[in-house]
């Protein structure tokens, strides 16, 4: 029997704001780049970028820029489901898949956040599951920030190293 506790792993998380607002913060560039991103570039399949406001959709490809790097380190990615009210699923790191569901509880919104297909990595150093889990945890705990009306918590100096670099 094959060990799969290192190829995915779920987080989930629970945000006091409506499930579109939550929705909108993962489907659009400028929804992405207030909690996330430095930059989100969303291409349709004739490879026009998307608006700032625009909601990607399905086969979307995308090209990602993060805060304290410089442009050459991105992350391009491709976009495999986006319902356009609580779901969305797309490549990632090492052909990883994240798939994002929303739903409500007790007057919450909840994002459960999954990571599946992690290959496995000899390299500790190199382990996608560990720096993806804690990635997205930081992530996660900055949307909320970020969301319910909070700071925003990224480190977006490129001269300011990061500890995690």
């Amino acid at each position: 029997m094959e060990d799969t506790r290192w190829t995915k792993f779920k987080l989930c998380g629970d945000y006091n704001v409506d499930m579109r607002s939550l929705y909108m913060a993962w489907s659009t560039p400028a929804g992405l780049e207030k909690w996330f991103l430095r930059k989100a570039d969303f291409f349709t399949v004739p490879q026009r970028l998307r608006g700032n406001e625009e909601q990607i959709s399905k086969e979307d490809t995308y090209t990602w820029y993060w805060h304290g790097y410089h442009n050459d380190v991105t992350q391009k990615g491709r976009i495999l489901e986006a319902n356009g009210h609580d779901r969305i699923k797309f490549t990632f790191t090492g052909d990883s898949i994240v798939t994002i569901n929303l739903s409500t509880r007790n007057g919450l919104t909840i994002i459960e956040l999954e990571q599946s297909n992690i290959p496995p990595e000899d390299d500790p150093e190199k382990n996608l599951f560990v720096q993806c889990k804690a990635g997205w945890t930081f992530y996660l705990t900055n949307l909320k920030s970020v969301i319910e009306g909070g700071r925003d918590l990224r480190n977006k100096r490129v001269d300011l190293p990061s500890c995690f670099k």
